[in-house]
């Protein structure tokens, strides 16, 4: 919860910075390729406008030309006008209403779509520090409000200035004293816009924080309910949730206060306005310099007139609630693409050997905690390499080096000759595989899975993949074989299985490199023998790394090298290490021997 408040009051503070106009120019490069459709609809507005201005001129000419003076005909014909402008209403309405949201949707797509690419490039540091749940409201909740913002506030807002400027002409034209009992709603309706403002933005940004909050909760909830249960932790855990849901609560209530208020005090401000008008029109009707029908022209123009106004107050609220979201979205579209690949790639050698060296590397996840100091070895073409190593001392981070999910502080890190950093990402990491520790499956079909959708691996090296760790096995066997849908997470396949699934998916891509990383601990030792065996001969001539607890995996390997507190403290065969007396490698390989655990 103290992290999440962090997270809270961090958001808050960076959105104090943005400047509404700033916002409203960088949302329009996502408008301007469908500005046709919102020309468009701007004129279909303005003529949906037109069309409501006449209606109360009709019903005044109505009432003095015929009503009053007993006149009734062409009353039939005015009727007859009035139906057809309220028809030609309808239809301007709704084609109008089709285009805005039709394109409103467009370019909502086109604004998720840019939010979820940017969040693909992103670094993996960028996703150590903020939560799963936060970045999905990005994605959804927060990019929907801009759609509300579109299709219900700025287009809107625009249209009711124009129908403001309609209004305040005609009754002008009509009775310029009587029109100045009108606008005198302008000044305090201001004046309470103004009061407003502020309280109103920042409560909706309150709001955006407290979904993201509430978001991130559910999804580490949901995802380790397995947990909970079993430590009987949902008591806990609802009492947790109570806790972030009443902040979220607090956070709505507030905004409908303020909502509430606003739309209230507009609504008095509006009825005092027509008592004015009656009481004005009344004596100037008494003292005959005015008609009947101009008074209820007036009053019906004066509720037109009344309505925009207070809609312009709710959809200020809209865009409030607009503008915190576009805050948030920007300031993650802002977040720099530490890891790119350069502009002028180099290429590796057209026959890939998968030479790994590291030169000097130093690296920490957090500013002035390194977690490797001064890495340096080579591992020539076609080895096995074998990194070994207490909990924490820095294997796993090496590998993340290596294919550039994070960048060393120091040093360098070569393939085949060439500096990782000099390579284009997507050549870097189809040269060189990862199997993880812990498998991870999309919800789509086993094929999918295993080919990830690249066009450049066909059926026939899926099926040789799988074949190689005797995957084809178990996927033979089910009713649709390849085509089997994965649940979400992997939830209908063992562990082992879909481990199995993640050497196959690592092996379809052929690799010159290919990292394991701990990659058979959740397997096992039938499985993991019959891997080892398939293995053998699938990384024959191939470079490869092995990181492992159980050193009994790792005894074959061409070297074996040993960290410790992030050095690089040992290297050699297991012979060589197994004999050093006092060694590192030698203490651990004794500790496993008796039934002790690197992990």
């Amino acid at each position: 919860m103290r992290h999440a408040s962090a997270d809270l009051m961090h958001d808050e503070k960076s959105l104090r910075k943005a400047i509404d106009v700033h916002l409203i120019r960088r949302l329009w490069r996502y408008v301007r390729p469908y500005r046709g459709a919102v020309a468009g609809s701007f004129a279909l507005l303005f003529a949906v406008s037109a069309v409501q201005l006449v209606q109360p001129y009709l019903v005044k000419l109505a009432i003095d030309r015929h009503i009053a003076t007993r006149e009734f005909a062409g009353l039939g014909g005015l009727a007859a006008l009035f139906l057809a402008v309220l028809s030609a209403e309808f239809a301007l309405r709704y084609a109008q209403m089709f285009v805005l949201e039709r394109t409103g949707q467009h370019v909502i797509f086109d604004i998720r779509m840019h939010v979820f690419s940017h969040l693909q490039a992103l670094p993996s540091a960028f996703f150590d520090r903020n939560s799963v749940g936060k970045l999905m409201t990005r994605v959804t909740s927060d990019v929907e409000a801009l759609n509300e913002a579109f299709t219900s506030g700025l287009v809107l807002i625009l249209a009711d200035l124009v129908k403001l400027a309609g209004i305040v002409v005609i009754l002008l034209w009509m009775d310029w004293r009587l029109a100045l009992v009108t606008f005198a709603v302008l000044p305090p309706m201001l004046w309470l816009t103004f009061q407003f403002r502020t309280r109103v933005r920042r409560a909706y940004r309150a709001v955006r924080a407290r979904v993201a909050q509430l978001n991130a909760f559910l999804q580490e909830n949901v995802s380790g309910i397995r947990l909970v249960q079993l430590f009987n932790r949902q008591r806990a855990s609802i009492d947790a949730f109570a806790e972030v849901n009443d902040g979220h609560l607090g956070a709505q209530l507030r905004g409908v206060r303020y909502d509430s208020t606003f739309s209230a005090l507009a609504e008095m401000i509006g009825s005092w306005t027509v008592a004015a008008i009656v009481w004005a029109g009344g004596r100037r009707i008494l003292s005959r310099s005015m008609t009947f029908g101009t008074l209820v022209a007036f009053i019906d123009y004066a509720e037109k007139f009344f309505r925009p106004v207070q809609e312009l107050s709710q959809r200020y609220t809209t865009m409030q609630a607009a503008m915190a979201s576009a805050e948030r979205i920007f300031e993650l579209l802002d977040t720099e693409v530490t890891i790119r690949s350069p502009e002028r790639p180099k290429s590796l050698p057209a026959q890939r050997r998968g030479e790994i060296v590291f030169e000097g590397v130093h690296f920490g996840y957090e500013p002035g905690v390194p977690v490797l100091r001064d890495v340096s070895f080579r591992l020539a073409p076609g080895e096995r390499g074998a990194i070994v190593g207490w909990t924490g001392s820095g294997k796993s981070t090496l590998i993340r080096l290596l294919v550039r999910l994070y960048d060393p502080w120091e040093g360098r890190i070569l393939l085949d000759g060439v500096d990782v950093r000099e390579l284009d990402l997507q050549t870097l990491r189809r040269t060189v595989g990862v199997v993880l520790q812990e498998p991870f499956l999309f919800a789509d079909s086993i094929r999918r899975n295993l080919d990830l959708g690249d066009p450049a691996v066909d059926e026939a090296r899926v099926r040789r993949a799988a074949e190689a760790v005797t995957a084809d096995r178990f996927i033979e066997r089910l009713a649709d074989g390849y085509e089997t849908e994965v649940r979400e997470r992997g939830a209908n396949f063992s562990t082992g299985e879909k481990q199995l699934m993640s050497f196959a998916r690592a092996l379809a891509f052929d690799p010159a490199v290919l990292i394991m990383d701990e990659a058979t601990a959740s397997v096992d030792p039938a499985t993991e023998s019959r891997i080892q065996t398939a293995l053998a001969r699938v990384l024959e001539g191939r470079t490869s790394i092995v990181i492992a607890h159980r050193l009994a995996t790792v005894r074959d390997a061409d070297r074996i090298f040993v960290l410790h507190h992030g050095s690089l403290v040992e290297q050699g065969t297991h012979e060589e290490l197994a004999a050093v007396e006092g060694g590192i490698y030698a203490a651990l390989y004794r500790y496993q021997a008796v039934g002790g655990s690197l992990g």
